[in-house]
């Protein structure tokens, strides 16, 4: 499992807005879990790009792009994401 560098950016920043609470260190947090930091690359930021605009979150179209170029298994629950040629898994499921 990883978690991506969009998510902490994220969360960072609704964490900065008031919008939720966050841990101060989730790198160290990541790192002690046992999950793989999974950074944005050139191509990823490409892809992103370059993917169709059925989704409009830019962290979204991210981590889509991630899940395709590294043949990963996206988790979420949103529906909107489905449409994208990649795995997912509903958390809820």
């Amino acid at each position: 499992m990883f978690v991506s560098a969009a998510t902490t950016w994220e969360i960072s920043i609704k964490s900065a807005l008031g919008k939720l609470q966050a841990p101060e260190d989730m790198d160290a947090i990541v790192e002690d879990e046992g999950f793989g930091k999974l950074p944005i690359s050139l191509y990823h930021g490409q892809l992103a790009g370059s993917l169709p605009l059925l989704h409009r979150d830019l962290f979204d179209r991210m981590l889509i792009a991630q899940a395709q170029a590294e043949g990963l298994i996206l988790i979420t629950a949103d529906a909107n994401i489905a449409g994208y040629a990649l795995r997912i898994r509903d958390p809820r499921a």
